[in-house]
């Protein structure tokens, strides 16, 4: 099946993003937020993307210009997904607030369009209409998904083969890297990864063993360049098996337990230093505002996944 016409419902942190995502890879797209004030802001959002994208390096401005004129938005999520063959849901994860959007998708999208949810960690498919069951999946990204490459494809217990395989060769068409699971894993790999790694590192914060700044070097002169490399499972080849075996078995390391409670990150929100919005979290960021911060996150990582496509051989 052709994907060319897609619908974003959600133009938030990731709506809007994704929006962006389906036009660099030839889509028209319509883009719609139930809340006006978001839905106004996406196109500068975009076009900052874009600015961004374009100062790397990474695509021309002919290229970003013949993006944004395919993404339109749509004040109705009834005109937004009418003829859609693909519709992204990207809104807040809440069930309720899902389980509404989804109806009023089945009301209005035509009966052969994909549905295709960018949850983290919630079973959407209970939360679909039945009807709708055989033509969705979920198609979970990561930000900024323009760069980062990496999306989870996932099928419910109804969803046609097909479906599956028409996403994984759209997004393969896009350059991007789709892993495909054969059911729902909630968190899928990276978050599930993610979801360990901050659990043992506001554990060592909090017990006092070592602060932001000795976790963030660890990470960045001792694990990042074999990381990126390898990857985990490769690297521990390289290690050898045996010793990697052999530190289990010792069982020096506990993980901590999840109880629920994250005591590091409540004493910072509550002196409302929340993260780069707020110009503060476990760094300060002083007066710089968070557009520029954000600007420069993706300017480096820009060059980083230029600089690896480079090392390996790939092509961009």
């Amino acid at each position: 099946m052709t994907l060319e016409t897609t619908a974003v419902i959600g133009a938030g942190t990731m709506g809007h993003a994704l929006a962006l995502v389906h036009a660099l890879g030839g889509c028209r797209v319509r883009l719609h937020d139930s809340n006006p004030e978001v839905l106004a802001a996406a196109p500068d959002l975009i076009r900052a993307a874009l600015a961004t994208l374009e100062e790397a390096g990474s695509l021309s401005g002919a290229e970003g210009r013949a993006a944004l004129d395919r993404i339109s938005l749509s004040d109705t999520l009834a005109e937004a997904v009418a003829g859609a063959d693909l519709v992204v849901e990207a809104v807040v994860e809440k069930p309720e607030v899902k389980r509404a959007v989804f109806a009023r998708i089945d009301a209005h999208a035509p009966p052969t369009a994909i549905l295709a949810s960018n949850t983290s960690y919630l079973d959407v498919f209970p939360l679909i209409p039945v009807a709708r069951q055989a033509r969705a999946a979920v198609a979970h990204w990561y930000t900024p998904p323009y760069i980062v490459d990496l999306v989870d494809l996932a099928p419910g217990p109804q969803t046609a083969p097909e479906v599956i395989e028409d996403l994984r060769a759209l997004y393969t068409g896009f350059g991007k890297m789709p892993v495909v699971f054969d059911r729902l894993v909630p968190g899928y790999i990276a978050n599930r990864l993610q979801a360990a790694l901050n659990l043992e590192s506001l554990r060592m914060i909090d017990e006092g063993w070592v602060s932001a700044q000795d976790i963030d070097r660890s990470i960045q002169h001792g694990l990042v360049h074999r990381l990126a490399v390898l990857g985990h499972m490769k690297k521990m080849d390289y290690t050898g098996l045996e010793m990697v075996r052999n530190g289990i078995a010792g069982r020096r390391y506990q993980p901590p337990g999840n109880n629920g409670e994250t005591p590091v990150l409540d004493r910072l929100i509550a002196a409302g230093r929340s993260g780069v919005r707020a110009g503060a979290g476990f760094y300060d960021y002083g007066d710089t505002p968070a557009e520029e911060l954000f600007r420069d996150r993706d300017l480096q990582l820009l060059r980083l996944k230029a600089h690896l496509q480079n090392l390996k051989g790939e092509s961009k």
